[in-house]
This record gives C-alpha cells, structure tokens and sequence, in this order.
C-alpha cells in the first residue's frame, strides 16, 4: 500500500506544524534562559548568541536536514535507518556497510534516548512559566514538578486509546502557537529595530574572540535551539518533502523572529530569569496566561509527536530483526503508522517523570541536553558522505563534510556537560543500543547453533513419510524464517515424530525495504502434499496474516512453531536468552488464534 500526499498547500503545512515541528518549535521556551546563565546578557554578547542562533538553524536544520538530507528519502521515506538502506544498495559489501551498520544503530538509539530527555525538558519549562503568575511567584519547584509528572502521566496513559481524533486540532493548535511566538517577537523588535542586524556573523567571531573557551562551552547551550531539527527527515514518510521544507520556512521565520525579540528584551531586562514568559507578561499582562496554557499545549503536541516517532523507531527495528518482538496494538483504522507499543510506552513514561524528578528544573535538564541530538546529527552528516561520494553529486561531498565538521564542534561542546547530568544521554541511548547488537549478534549465533537442514535433504525424508500414507486430515502450517532452509523443529515434527498432515503449509514472511507494500507468492506444487506461502512485506505494513492465508484458500487445522530452549554458560547468552523468554514469539506477535497453536521446543546449545 503506497501511501499519497495529497494534502492542499496550506493543509500539508499545518499538517506539518502538528506533527513535525514541536520539538523544535518549543526550544525558545528554554534556548536563551539557559544560555545567559552561562554569560552574561551584554549587548555584546546578546547579539554574539543571536547570530549563533541564526547560524545554527540554518547550517544544521536548514542546509544538513531541509536541505541535503530530504534529498536522499527512498520512496518518500527518511532517517537513518533509510540511510543505511540506501549505503547497502550502493556498496553492496564490505567494511563500509559493517560500519553504517554500527553508525545507524547508534544513531537510532540516541535518538531513542533524546526521545525521553525532550518530553521533560519541554513540558517542565513550560509549566515553570507558572512563576510570573500574580500570586503563584512562590510555588515550591518540587509542585512544579509534580504538576508537569502528572501532565506526562496523562499524555502516557491515553496513548493506548489512539491519537487518530486528536491529529486533526495539533496542526491548528501549533499554528496559533508559532503565530503568537512570530507577533510577540515582532513587538519586542518594535522597541529595538537595531537587533536585526544580529544575523551577521562578525557578532559571532567577536563572540568567540572575547570569551575564548567560555564561548565554545556556550555552544552546548545554544545547540538547544536546533533541538528537534531531525525530525524534519526523519518524519519524511509521514507527510512528505514539500510540506515540511514549506513549514519550516514559516517556523525558521516565526523561531528567529521570536529569538530577536527574547535578545531585545533582556538587553533592556538582563535581570529576568525566565526570558520568553517574562517578555509575554511585559506587553500583554491579560494575555499571559492564554499564552502560557498555549504554550503547555504546544509541548503536549511535541511530545506526542516525539512518543509516537519512538512507536515507529521502534516497530522498524521489530520488522527488520534489529529487537526483540513486542507486543503492537493498532490504534487507527485509518492511519496505518498509528501503532501502540505498550512496553515502550510505560518504559518511556517511567523514564520520563524519573528524569523530571532526578533534575527538578529545565535549567538543570538543559545540562543534560543536546550530547544525543548533536551525536545524531553528526553521524547523519557522515552517512551523507558515504552516500553522496557513490552518486553523481560528488559535488556536495565537501560541502556535507564542512557541515560534519561543525556538528563535531557542537557535539565535543557538550563534553563539558557531561559531568553535569550529560551522562544520562549516555546511559538512556545505551539500553536500546546494548539490545540492538545483543539480539542481533544472537539471533545469528542461534540460527547456527540450530543447524537447519537444507530443502533437498529433507524434501528426501519427507516424501518417504508421506508416501506411507499415514497422514491426519485436515491443513498444518508450519512457520520459518526462509524457504530454503529448514528448522530443527519441523525436522522433529515431521521426520522423526511423523506428524504430516494431508496438507502442510510452510509460511515466511520477509520484510523489503519499501516502507508500504504487502504481496504474496502462493506455490501449491513444492512436493505431494507440501506448499509455500511466501509474504513480502514493507517494513512498516501491519500484517493480518489471518486473512491473507484465508485469501489464498489456506484454511489451517493447527499450526506448528518453534520454541528455543537455550543451554548456555555464556553471560551475554544468558541475557539474550532471558530476553527470548520474556518477549513475545512470532505467532503472538501476530495475533494468530491460540487455540490452534503448537509449540515444539528445541533444546540449542549456545
């Protein structure tokens, strides 16, 4: 099923705004806060951070995602692992692919990691907002964290109940918030129209030449404003290219606009604590807390977005083999990517109110933030490379490599954070990383260990039982990875115990590298008895195989699967092993009735 964009002008823009662009749309809450607690808000250094800001977003947003990177989807799909789809296409063997291999896995566990940072930056700083309320100046930290936990809790209990009706009101809702982040900035510029001038970037040479080292630790900081720009290509299969580089163009303006209207206002103001809140409260006192409800509504939407690209992250790593077979609900009948993924949905609420509670303030989770984002953006940047030095546009290679060399910057800037909670960017991308190359290493050593028979030699002991004549009524499907070779327990099933039915279909299922595209090859004559049904999937298509195998007239009796029993002394085996036994196995995962189930177990020495 091919997925078509066909969105109007404005309504693919507004789409858009819904679901691609909160995270970074709601970095001016926080961005200048936290950077002019680093230094201090001269005039000077006002204007170096502004031209930082606006070079930032356009080299590493613009220019590396809008740019170079939404020009290398395959079949309007984008992210690192399509990155790594296409540098296999294109070396085809080698150390090259081993290597992108290991830079794709770590890219997507980074951003897994980002995944749990984002939600409890933005919803905190937002509430902290509360502050400038008259009255509530004196609320405990400890409430306001309380109060952004329970808003995570709520956003993470209603996940299993589908976000399909609420889709529809995230695209106006953004696009009132940007309006209302491009008008305050622009009042705020009305009082000091000299600002403008920020954009050029002799303030940021000077910036760096008056503050030396101190200037390029601020970087970690100002990295923040960019946060979120990667969903600009990963979020590519969702809505398309046109529509997001459309938006962003609009987002870019409103973001920028409201960052030189923050500088305005603490040049006149470099007292204030909380920059974006206190300019709201200084121009419009009746409108602040309209805007602040806003606001906590914008961080809802952009980690609701960020939840549900962790649901699909996650699903494309259970189809291409790289984890472990989760349970998956789908929550759409119309949507086909909104999936519900319960383990990682509590996983990730229980992480995200730890982390809110660990930190206590958005001050303090900024120090954790921005190691995973700048980690991610520089191993895109280097996949770019590999990618376009094997096309016909050579020609960008130099200009990608300049583009790395400035995330490197970026990305070391954030080692002087790490001692200040930065690890835990570490720590968080570690797990699904560890579980990533565990399974995968394995699922390997398993299939070995195994020892599958080859077709031919097991097509001789089959036909011998068969022709005895001895066979149950009624159809049997047996189910294995491929069609060419056969696992140790259809060989105890049918050869050594005799069990053959008078009909015995071997079902596989194999995943392509197109993102939606379903199609079945159904060969009835393999030998007397024995038939293949061979699906080819998309690796974001959801599989009703109940109703293919119904389509193709194959109507089972029971169904046969294996079950490893592993042997091992090997700790990371143990591991691997255990991780088996607690998640689902291929017949669970998709939904097949448990009343004709037959589990065969193998016992495997690993």
């Amino acid at each position: 099923m091919k997925h078509k964009h066909e969105d109007s002008f404005f309504g693919g823009i507004v789409k858009a705004l819904g679901l691609v662009f909160g995270d970074i749309g709601t970095s001016p809450i926080y961005t200048l806060s936290v950077v002019f607690t680093l230094t201090k808000p001269t005039v000077e250094n006002v204007y170096g951070i502004l031209c930082l800001v606006f070079w930032t977003m356009t080299i590493l947003v613009t220019a590396e995602y809008a740019w170079l990177a939404m020009s290398l989807g395959r079949n309007g799909q984008g992210g690192e692992i399509m990155l790594r789809e296409i540098i296999i296409k294109l070396f085809k063997k080698g150390r090259v692919l081993v290597f992108s291999g290991f830079l794709s896995f770590l890219g997507v566990s980074l951003l897994l990691g980002d995944g749990v940072i984002t939600p409890a930056i933005s919803i905190l700083s937002a509430v902290e907002g509360m502050l400038l309320i008259p009255g509530l100046e004196g609320t405990r930290q400890g409430l306001l964290v309380l109060v952004a936990a329970l808003i995570a809790f709520t956003l993470f209990f209603y996940q299993s109940r589908g976000t399909d009706k609420m889709a529809g009101i995230f695209g106006p809702i953004m696009a009132v918030y940007f309006m209302a982040l491009l008008v305050s900035g622009l009042a705020s510029i009305s009082t000091m129209p000299g600002i403008v001038e920020a954009i050029n970037p002799w303030y940021a040479i000077r910036f760096f030449q008056e503050n030396g080292l101190a200037g390029y630790i601020v970087l970690s900081e100002v990295i923040l404003c960019a946060t979120g720009g990667e969903a600009l290509y990963a979020d590519m299969g969702h809505l398309g290219k046109k529509p997001i580089i459309r938006a962003w163009y609009f987002v870019f303006a409103a973001l920028f606009v409201n960052y030189l209207g923050q500088g305005a206002f603490v040049v006149n103001n470099p007292q204030v604590k909380n920059i974006l809140f206190g300019m709201i409260q200084s121009q419009a006192p009746m409108l602040y807390i309209p805007f602040l409800v806003l606001t906590i509504m914008a961080t809802i939407i952009a980690s609701q977005a960020i939840i549900s690209g962790v649901f699909s992250i996650v699903y494309q790593g259970i189809t291409t083999r790289l984890m472990p077979l989760l349970k998956v609900d789908y929550t759409s009948r119309h949507i086909q990517s909104q999936i519900y993924i319960g383990s990682v949905n509590w996983a990730l609420m229980c992480a995200v109110i730890f982390v809110m509670l660990f930190f206590q303030s958005s001050g303090n989770l900024a120090s954790a933030y921005g190691m995973a984002v700048t980690g991610s953006m520089s191993i895109t940047a280097i996949m770019m490379i590999m990618v376009f030095s094997k096309t016909t546009k050579k020609w960008k290679v130099p200009i990608v490599a300049v583009i790395t060399a400035i995330d490197l910057v970026y990305f070391t800037s954030t080692f002087s954070k790490f001692t200040h909670g930065a690890y835990w960017s570490i720590i968080l991308a570690s797990i699904p990383f560890a579980t990533i190359m565990l399974w995968t290493k394995g699922q390997r050593a398993l299939y070995y260990a195994l020892r599958p028979l080859d077709l031919e030699t097991f097509m001789l002991s089959y036909e011998q039982i068969y022709a005895k004549d001895r066979n149950i009524p009624g159809c049997a499907l047996f189910f294995l990875k491929g069609l060419d070779v056969i696992p140790p327990y259809i060989v105890h099933c049918m050869v050594r115990s005799n069990i053959i039915y008078d009909r015995n279909v071997f079902v596989s299922i194999t995943r392509t590298d197109e993102p939606f595209e379903i199609s079945c090859i159904h060969n009835r004559h393999v030998g007397v008895g024995l038939e293949f049904f061979e699906v080819s999937a998309g690796y974001m298509e959801m599989i009703d195989l109940e109703t293919l195998l119904k389509e193709y007239g194959i109507h089972e009796k029971v169904i046969f699967y294996g079950i490893e029993d592993i042997e091992t002394r090997n700790p990371l085996w143990r591991v691997f092993a255990m991780l088996k036994k607690l998640t689902r196995n291929f017949v669970q995962f998709h939904k097949l009735p448990a009343s004709k189930l037959q589990g065969v177990v193998t016992r495997v020495e690993m």
